[in-house]
């Protein structure tokens, strides 16, 4: 692969530096009052309470954190797109007023900084730590192993050991080939498991007496955790048939709902509402999100890393994300927000929501790939991140429309004016030809 010149990249995130800053104002950042008191536009009532009991924030420290997490999401797709394999990971701080960028090359630091973002020097991209973790995934994992992560905020894969284990974490790191210099293998405590089994308020049964958490609902039925059933298996309350299921490996799967079920883009709150789905855009590394499930309601915390693997008693799990929001059994399956975006369902983890945790979800966009679904959401089925619509390059383009994946060099008309795509994406709110630059050109 060829470096980009100096100038040619500068160029480019100089580009994304105005398209950033075009879209990074959150349009519901604002609040339906005049208070501090206030829940933001757009923030259901329980979510913002619930941010506030489990981070431990006032509202104003929850609506300025909602605000920063928002403007990271924004910055971590353009900086992807435009750095590409120098890229090195986006993240939030802890006390959620801040956001880092990793980078590995010097042209990208004046950028970042007029994102409003602080960059931090790593040796490592992200493209180099997932292929250090995939060849993990690859590996079979010894029972001492509890699992492992990508974590960007030390640039490196992390092997998580019981404390009897280490030589062995050691042993699987160097066996599976992965980059010596990439893996930090620490000791833990950890004991995930999946979640299942057990009574709860909302939730669904599976054959004769299992029961999990609906996730998201989908144009026909629902998406869940994969270890609750497998294909074939039929659920009561309601009554459908899984239609597909993985686990291990990964940890998802689809009920298609019977006649007479009628999904809706809703999440139980726990406090006698639902909070309503927008989309699925994904939250970066330190966002705050938010879990509903049957056995212990609504709880909070941060996103601490993605891109990480559990060894099950079943089997290696990969590709989940981490968090320090609590769960019990029976939760599983059930739905991560980060406000309004679907995030992921509930795999599994240690701990519990007395004494706290390590919990693990299985992001929701992998998911409606894998099975080609659509996410029901509050204005009926949304943009997907795998849009089906692609505008072809060239002339005689179409009008530009959120959810349309754009091809470079196609043509759209926005407001009167034609503009051509310049680096291809999938169109989103706040992203219109005219805010973003960095992806449009007017002709």
């Amino acid at each position: 692969m060829h470096r980009r010149p100096a100038a040619v990249l500068t160029a480019l995130l100089s580009a994304a530096v105005a398209a950033a800053l075009a879209v990074t104002v959150p349009a519901d950042a604002g609040t339906t009052g005049a208070g501090p008191d206030v829940t933001p536009a757009g923030v259901a009532p329980a979510m913002f309470a619930a941010l506030q009991r489990d981070l431990r924030l006032t509202p104003a420290q929850a609506t300025e954190r909602l605000a920063t997490d928002q403007r990271a999401g924004r910055i971590e797709q353009v900086l992807r797109r435009t750095l590409g394999t120098r890229y090195a990971g986006t993240w939030v701080s802890t006390r959620g007023t801040a956001v880092t960028v990793g980078v590995n090359d010097d042209a990208a630091v004046a950028a970042v900084r007029a994102l409003g973002a602080e960059p931090v020097r790593v040796r490592r991209t992200e493209a180099q730590l997932t292929a250090a973790a995939e060849r993990l995934n690859r590996a079979p994992a010894p029972a001492e192993v509890a699992g492992w992560y990508v974590d960007v905020v030390t640039n490196s894969v992390v092997v998580l050991a019981r404390p009897d284990g280490l030589a062995a974490a050691r042993t699987f790191a160097t066996r599976a080939g992965a980059d010596p210099a990439a893996v930090r293998v620490r000791a833990s405590t950890e004991d995930p498991r999946p979640y299942q089994d057990v009574i709860g308020g909302n939730a669904y049964y599976i054959g004769s007496g299992t029961r999990c958490s609906v996730g998201f609902s989908v144009t026909g039925g629902f998406v869940t955790a994969g270890h609750c059933g497998r294909a074939g298996a039929r659920t009561s309350q309601p009554a459908g048939t899984f239609q597909g299921s993985t686990f291990p490996g990964r940890d998802y799967a689809w009920v298609r709902v019977d006649a007479g079920n009628t999904p809706r883009a809703l999440v139980n709150n726990y406090s006698g509402g639902t909070v309503a789905v927008a989309g699925s855009t994904e939250a970066p590394v330190g966002a705050a999100v938010c879990r509903s499930g049957s056995t212990t309601g609504w709880h909070c915390g941060t996103v601490q890393q993605k891109n990480a693997s559990v060894t099950y008693a079943e089997g290696t799990v990969s590709g989940l994300t981490r968090t320090d929001a609590c769960a019990e059994p029976g939760d599983s399956g059930g739905s991560w927000l980060a406000g309004s975006q679907a995030q992921g369902v509930t795999s599994g983890g240690s701990g519990n929501c007395t004494s706290g945790g390590v919990m693990y979800f299985q992001p929701v966009n992998p998911i409606l790939a894998a099975y080609g679904l659509t996410l029901l959401t509050s204005g009926g089925p949304g943009p997907q991140p795998t849009a089906t619509t692609t505008a072809p390059p060239g002339p005689g383009g179409t009008t530009w429309q959120a959810g349309t994946g754009y091809a470079a060099g196609a043509q759209v008309s926005y407001a009167g004016v034609t503009y051509r795509c310049l680096q291809a994406h999938t169109a989103m709110t706040g992203w219109e030809p005219p805010n973003v630059p960095a992806l449009w050109q007017r002709v």
